[in-house]
């Protein structure tokens, strides 16, 4: 924001005195005071909102901070529409609300290697005659959806599951680049229009930034990536502010009443006319060869970019060709990222720690002289493992070669110089129980009797992929298990105020904050709760089909391996560890335990709607029209068979309508597709309500 002197601009280091002075004035004065700070920032903040800042972002917060003192010392100053009563005001929320995307934002298939490029051009040119792309560098950044409706953003919401996510619009209008109000100098600005984009942190500034968290004594962060994820995470939008992000918009989740596009290209050029940042060096491009040499130059200029790509991305330019083509349930069919070989540098190994996690797994870490790969300082790298460790045969003072790709903590991939061989314990480190070799894996059996089990089982329940309760992070579960304070998840629920005041860390607001955010986790989805427990191979993706399934938690408690393995994707490896997990006396205990506290995790049961297959053209694509019928429990077939509930059939149906018929399979079109989703949902709403 631009800094201009406005006549209510108090110095931070004045705003306590100028609170104790109003304090002992008249109310009178108070209010008056107050009147005059609510005008000032409602007017600030629309100026932001139009674009148009007056004064910069420190100075709003202290103006800020001093209403909050002043309407804190007299109640009778805080309006019902005052800025700090105002929905969408910039300050600290106490959670993230969730939306669905307008349409889903799915990955990439991705690869180094040419000859699996050469394998999508050829899958294309199957289906298109002289296909062409436009390529782009891949930005190694956060994925978001950002909604506009009349040209005015309203909305941004990030990636999550790929079908709905956080909402984080307070955050993102403090994200450099966004246009709050699309221009329609050149093209006419849509009804509704729905961006993907990529949020990114310059390297410069994230280098800046973990400077200071580690003179403070904190954990950095591994990548720009992460940094700016946690960034948008921020509860309080002043908080991402200073992470000084950026955004570029790079393709459409959705379009009513706009332009007709036949082409991306179209689409890059209607996107910078409304007022986006575009990715850098964009061509369209036809043969391999040419995709081949282009990925080339890219990686030679890496360097002297702002920020991390980690590749380029192909996306087929005709748009009527990629519908045609369609989406996996993971990524679409007429776009393939062509990724960078990871990045190495040579150092030395300080020292090998080992880390415990919450199931017991013993894993090896590289402590590193520190050493920049791609603009980021590298501290730690994976061992992975004891089979890894002794097959590299890393040791203590090695010098070797590490290599860093995207998020994930860099590798060790080999020795150029030999020191003394390291041994893996034969004991855990935190408990003193003899250590079991599981395939490659080394692991604590004590698994009930392990504190650091304990504490790794406690912060992944409370963790965002769990049930996501703030302020349970690694240093706060450690402390609530030293303390004796926490010996089951359920104790959890029993933790006071007063309990936590006495800890290191901890005041009377955050001790009464993750009371209460302990207390909202009592009443979890099923999926959310199956998750937080910590299952065996049970993923996010398993404990919704699971909830969706069986609906209530005690349904899945008694399920038999051979119910479970009739769903699509379970087997008996799978089949084994659920119904091992539930078997477990110690485990059906912490269940009962965390039941007997009052947590009651929620039904998912939609009606058993079968699967459905959908044909021909249809107003959206297959994979959103999919994303639609599962939302209502159902699922979604790839071909027409007896076992289907109907077919979906669009215009230009073919040879799947022909079978349909043949079959006695009933096919509907798309309006009476969506009476049915309709029904279905009133139904499942009936049935929880009951």
């Amino acid at each position: 924001m631009t800094e201009e002197a406005t006549p209510l601009s108090t110095p931070q280091d004045r705003s306590e005195a100028a609170v104790s002075e109003s304090s002992e004035a008249s109310e009178k004065a108070a209010l008056a005071l107050a009147s005059a700070l609510q005008r000032e920032l409602r007017r600030h903040g629309r100026l932001y909102e139009d674009g148009r800042p007056a004064i910069g972002d420190e100075r709003y917060d202290e103006l800020f901070q001093l209403l909050r003192m002043v309407e804190a010392a007299y109640p009778g100053a805080g309006a019902e529409n005052s800025p700090t009563r105002a929905p969408g005001t910039a300050v600290a929320a106490e959670s993230f609300e969730t939306a669905r995307h307008v349409g889903p934002m799915l990955s990439l298939d991705s690869s180094a290697d040419e000859a699996d490029l050469a394998r999508f051009h050829g899958r294309i040119g199957e289906k298109v005659e002289t296909p062409a792309y436009s390529v782009q560098p891949k930005l190694d950044g956060v994925s978001i959806e950002l909604v506009y409706e009349g040209g005015v953003f309203v909305r941004a919401v990030t990636r999550g599951n790929g079908l709905e996510g956080d909402v984080v619009t307070a955050n993102m209008r403090r994200v450099s680049g966004l246009p709050l109000q699309l221009s329609s100098e050149k093209i006419p600005v849509p009804e509704m229009l729905s961006v993907r984009g990529e949020v990114m942190m310059y390297i410069s500034d994230f280098e800046r930034y973990n400077e200071g968290l580690t003179k403070a004594g904190d954990e950095p962060y591994v990548s720009p990536r992460n940094s700016a994820a946690g960034a948008l995470r921020q509860l309080d939008p002043a908080k991402t502010h200073r992470r000084n992000l950026h955004v570029c918009g790079y393709d459409l989740l959705g379009i009513t009443g706009g332009p007709d596009f036949t082409s991306y290209t179209e689409v890059l050029a209607a996107l910078e006319s409304w007022g986006f940042r575009l990715p850098e060096r964009i061509e369209r491009l036809g043969a391999v060869d040419e995709i081949v040499a282009y990925r080339s130059r890219i990686e030679r200029n890496r360097e002297k970019l702002e920020y991390e790509i980690d590749g380029i991305v192909v996306k087929l330019d005709d748009l009527e060709a990629r519908r045609e083509l369609g989406s996996t349930s993971h990524h679409p069919r007429w776009a393939f990222a062509y990724k960078f070989p990871p990045r190495k540098a040579v150092t030395w190994v300080k020292e090998i720690e080992v880390q415990l996690g919450r199931t017991g797994v013993v894993t090896p870490v590289a402590h590193l002289v520190d050493t920049v790969i791609g603009g980021v300082t590298v501290r730690r790298a994976s061992l992975h493992n004891r089979e890894e460790l002794v097959r590299k045969d890393i040791r203590v003072g090695d010098r070797v070669v590490v290599q860093r790709a995207g998020d994930v903590i860099p590798q060790v991939v080999s020795v150029v110089e030999r020191s003394e061989p390291f041994v893996m314990p034969d004991k855990c480190p935190s408990c003193g129980a003899g250590i079991v070799e599981d395939g490659p894996r080394s692991r604590c059996p004590n698994r009930f009797g392990c504190v650091e089990q304990l504490k790794g089982r406690l912060l992944h329940y409370g963790s965002r992929a769990g049930l996501d309760i703030e302020g349970l992070g690694k240093e706060v579960a450690s402390s609530l298990v030293d303390e004796g304070l926490v010996a089951t998840l359920a104790d959890l629920y029993a933790l006071t105020a007063e309990e936590l005041e006495k800890l290191e860390g901890f005041a009377a607001r955050s001790a009464e904050a993750l009371v209460a955010s302990v207390g909202e986790s009592r009443n979890p989805p099923l999926d959310r709760f199956l998750v937080a427990l910590g299952i065996p191979e049970v993923g996010a993706a398993v404990a919704r089909s699971l909830a969706l399934q069986f609906g209530k938690l005690e349904a899945l408690r008694t399920a038999e391996a051979d119910e479970l393995e009739e769903m699509d994707g379970i087997g008996p490896k799978m089949s084994a560890a659920i119904t091992g997990f539930f078997s477990e006396p110690r485990n059906a205990e912490a269940i009962d335990a965390l039941l007997a506290r009052g947590v009651t995790p929620v039904s998912s049961a939609r009606p058993a709607l079968g699967a459905v297959v959908f044909t021909g053209r249809l107003p959206v694509t297959r994979t959103e029209a999919g994303a639609i019928w599962e939302s209502t429990g159902g699922s979604v077939a790839s071909s027409v068979s007896q076992r289907i509930a109907f077919l979906v059939a669009g215009e230009g149906a073919g040879s799947k309508a022909a079978k349909a018929a043949a079959l006695g399979v009933e096919t509907v079109d798309w309006e009476a597709f969506l009476e049915r989703v309709e029904l279905a949902r009133s139904r499942g709403e009936a049935e929880e309500a009951g």
